[in-house]
């Protein structure tokens, strides 16, 4: 199936089957994928029938049996080749991605090099799966007794998975929940339902059981659907904060990983390599057009130094190379589609009119959007208090570090920040001082290690992306409880 699905000719539609119940299918009602570059029909995705969550829910429940008696290296083993068929798969996918989402195939590249680590951390977390021995004795109604502790598979996972980087971000999910030893059904999303199946294909072509994975296509109400099944034990969902707080009242009582939106900022103090400074916010400020959740939405640079930055962040941006995402020189390819670009230039436009200054970009052809640079909003526009999620910087001047600092904090996102200086007083400040889930310092928000804690705070949401803390959201403690047996002292 991997193969079908990743070498399918040029100009033909890929088939994106919907794997349930240990079958892959392709009968049925489907939805098309139109390409927001080609502007042509590049997927056809089977969309899930009335009857399938139920069916995939119950299959679920009693593969997740067989997934959790596989032994933990042999899980790894798995995962670990998966990694390797990542790395030799790594162009076609990118040329899908390229095709279903309009990135830029060298971008593609990059994220299928993120899955093999992926899989690879994943692997070694599997290996590391243990408990503990508990010290009942050291309380006297404990003496005399054994007590331990194992990491169990949860069951059943659900893995809801966005468009913006769809191999590795469902990499996460699905690799970490295999790695745990659970049954995982993913949902996909319908902007790449192809890279989705890919991907499922190539763990169960690296040796997963059928009884590991199923994949869903469909909308919302699909998703509804898979967060309400009794079956499912954990969630794991990434997207917007608005439709995470959807899958939490769908889901009840389960437990929640929710990763979501952000409005990243960027400080840039007087001490900062300025040059330095810009190069990095052009070149993480526009990849993927800007659809990430940390992607550098708001710089903040000390007001002395910020029309100095503004002239060369605006040089730096002019030269990105903005065009088709199968070139390998493409820098900024399409958003998602017409109507995300759209929203962008509108809320760009807006905020020149009432009074910023657009220093490059502000054009868009269909869904490509030029690179925008944005220079001193007012505090109250979209751009800046809403989550761009597009090819679209601002850049705004502070006066005092704490006050900036408050600034930030006023955002109702808290996932990731940057920070530029050399001044370690600065640094810890801002570490202990801003509501977010992760600092980077030298450089922008938009910088993640996939086996490093990834995750927000306030309406980013909840829990950490990374497959250690992962593995364990997938896993639940189990106790046993030996009366009557010691291996402590008696007396």
């Amino acid at each position: 199936m991997l193969k079908s699905i990743l070498e399918s000719a040029d100009g033909v539609a890929v088939a994106a089957p919907s794997l349930l119940a240990g079958e892959w299918l392709l009968d049925g009602p489907s939805a098309e994928r139109v390409g927001p570059f080609t502007r042509t029909v590049v997927s056809r995705a089977r969309v899930a029938a009335p009857d399938d969550v139920a069916r995939a829910a119950r299959y679920a429940r009693t593969g997740a049996r067989t997934v959790a008696r596989q032994a933990p290296a042999t899980r790894a083993r798995i995962l670990e080749r998966a990694a390797v068929l990542a790395g030799e798969h790594r162009d076609a996918f990118a040329r899908l991605i390229a095709l279903e989402l309009g990135k830029p195939v060298k971008d593609g590249r990059a994220e299928l090099d993120r899955v093999a680590d992926t899989f690879t951390v994943c692997a070694a977390e599997a290996r590391q799966i243990g408990g503990e021995v508990l010290p009942v004795a050291g309380w006297d109604r404990g003496v005399g007794n054994t007590a331990l502790t194992y990491r169990a598979p949860a069951g059943v996972a659900l893995a809801i998975t966005p468009f913006n980087a769809p191999a590795n971000l469902l990499a996460h999910k699905l690799g970490a929940s295999f790695a745990a030893g659970n049954s995982t059904i993913v949902k996909a999303p319908p902007q790449a339902p192809a890279v989705s199946a890919a991907l499922v294909a190539l763990l169960l072509e690296a040796g997963a059981p059928l009884e590991s994975v199923q994949l869903l296509h469909g909308g919302g109400e699909v998703g509804a659907q898979l967060c309400a099944a009794p079956e499912v034990a954990v969630i794991s969902f990434t997207g917007s904060a608005e439709t995470g707080a959807a899958v939490a009242r769908a889901a009840g009582a389960k437990r929640l990983v929710l990763e979501l939106g952000g409005n990243a900022a960027t400080i840039v103090c007087s001490d900062a390599d300025l040059a330095d400074a810009a190069q990095v916010c052009a070149r993480t400020g526009y990849s993927n057009s800007g659809q990430s959740c940390i992607s550098v939405q708001r710089v903040y640079v000390d007001r002395g130094r910020f029309h100095e930055f503004v002239d060369l962040l605006t040089a730096e941006v002019g030269r990105l190379r903005v065009g088709d995402p199968l070139d390998p020189a493409t820098d900024v390819g399409s958003m998602v589609d017409e109507q995300a670009a759209e929203r962008v230039l509108t809320w760009a436009t807006e905020a020149a009119g009432a009074g910023a200054r657009i220093t490059v970009g502000g054009t868009r052809e269909g869904a490509t959007l030029a690179p925008t640079v944005v220079a001193d909003p007012p505090a109250d526009a979209s751009v800046v208090l809403r989550e761009v999620f597009g090819a679209l910087v601002t850049v705004l001047p502070f006066d005092e570090f704490d006050q900036v600092l408050d600034t930030c904090n006023a955002s109702r996102f808290g996932l990731q920040a940057g920070l530029f200086t050399h001044d370690i007083g600065r640094i810890l400040t801002a570490w202990r001082e801003l509501e977010v889930g992760g600092l980077v310092v030298n450089g922008s928000s938009n910088f993640r290690l996939d086996h490093v804690p990834f995750g927000g705070v306030k309406d980013s949401g909840f829990g950490r992306e990374a497959p250690r803390q992962m593995v364990e959201d997938y896993t639940v403690i189990k106790t046993l409880l030996l009366r009557g047996l010691s291996i402590w002292g008696e007396n």
